[in-house]
């Protein structure tokens, strides 16, 4: 494993004054390196042939109309994501002084071993914790939240101990970093939902081993963002949103008289494919920080030196008694991806103007420069 070591000594061949901001293109490339070029940093994008034209064509740095638009610098283009940990990519990476920025399509290309024991690159944040999402790793988020005392839903391990409403999460049989869902309250239907969705494709008899059996909530969906400063110990609110989820979305808006029917034809899917930002009664703006201040500090005591910059509960708000409460059902370690919480007014409230996840990272970045402690961002 790369240890935190050989990254400072990789820094200290760094040009302090001429950092670049890197990011694989994908997930929220755009929103960091808007947020980078916002502070006077150099942006890199490291693109997969064949998806590197947002990046090289329409959201380049260039002048228009007497105008500097565009907020990405340089475009890396490699066959494939995961040629990213190349000796000559690296060095090339490192020759511009960058920093890369973690997001949830950088662990899904590279994976964790790549990450953990192949690149050389400085990341910011805390690379030893990005593989706390997955479900099948031992001290995974399930082990983090318990430990926190954060509320969260009841794991049931095994089928036959269904007793009520469940979730069933396992990986997609053809992409394995999505997760295909089910809901099934008897041990007799999760069997029955399960063989239709192998026989479907959706997901395969290994994947539905790796699954998880989660309690399911009825509440209202929220994802609190919030970033945890080094440099004073602070930690801030960044927004709040929910997601959009395909084709979920769509059944939803038709009538429940129609909706078995149509089931009856389509396949119900809720993959991500957008946020929307949204805000919460104030009165919920206290636990919710309760429960970020214990996350963070289980983080610490797991997986030194715990959580650096953003993270965000996915919650679920449920009814009481005796009052309204937060329950945690999936946890991000890294930039979130929802570009939509700077129109939020959380961040405006503490800084007096919006910011973006993006724009706070540089934000945390140049100071750290400006104090001499920019090895404490970096992993």
């Amino acid at each position: 494993m790369i240890n935190r070591g050989e990254i400072i000594r990789v820094l200290d061949g760094y040009s302090l004054d001429n950092l670049s901001i890197c990011v694989l293109g994908s997930h929220s490339a755009l929103e960091i390196c808007r947020g980078a070029r916002d502070e006077g940093f150099k942006t890199i994008v490291v693109c997969q042939r064949g998806r590197e034209k947002t990046y090289a064509k329409y959201y380049a740095s260039r002048v228009r109309m007497g105008r500097s638009v565009g907020c990405i610098d340089e475009v890396v283009v490699l066959e494939k994501f995961r040629d990213m940990v190349r000796a000559d990519v690296q060095e090339r990476l490192r020759v511009e002084s960058a920093i890369l920025i973690p997001h949830r399509s950088l662990c899904v290309y590279l994976g964790y071993k790549l990450l953990e024991n192949e690149l050389r690159v400085p990341l910011f944040g805390n690379r030893y914790l990005l593989k706390v999402e997955e479900r099948d790793v031992e001290r995974n988020q399930y082990y983090l939240l318990e430990k926190a005392g954060i509320p969260h839903p009841r794991i049931v391990k095994d089928p036959s101990e269904i007793d009520g409403l469940v979730m069933v999460k396992a990986p997609e049989a053809a992409r394995g970093f999505e997760r295909a869902f089910f809901i099934a309250s008897s041990e007799e239907e999760y069997y029955r939902k399960a063989d239709e969705m192998v026989r479907k494709g959706l997901i395969s008899r290994e994947s539905l081993e790796r699954s998880v059996i989660e309690e399911f909530i009825v509440g209202t969906p929220f994802n609190f963002n919030f970033f945890y400063s080094p440099l004073d110990g602070e930690l801030e609110l960044l927004g709040v949103d929910t997601r959009r989820q395909t084709n979920l979305e769509g059944l939803l808006r038709i009538p429940a008289t129609a909706q078995s029917e149509v089931l009856k034809h389509v396949e119900l899917r809720n993959i991500e494919v957008g946020h929307i930002a949204c805000t919460v009664r104030e009165s919920l703006l206290e636990r919710a920080f309760e429960l970020a201040e214990r996350f963070k500090k289980v983080c610490e005591g797991e997986y030194p030196p715990g959580i650096i910059g953003p993270f965000a509960l996915q919650s679920m708000i449920v009814p009481g008694p005796p009052h309204e409460d937060i329950v945690v059902y999936d946890v991000s370690v890294r930039v979130p991806g929802s570009p939509g919480t700077r129109f939020t007014p959380y961040t405006e409230y503490l800084w007096g103007e919006s910011m973006s996840v993006g724009r706070r990272i540089a934000v945390e970045i140049r100071a750290a420069l400006k104090e001499g402690r920019i090895s404490e961002l970096l992993t």
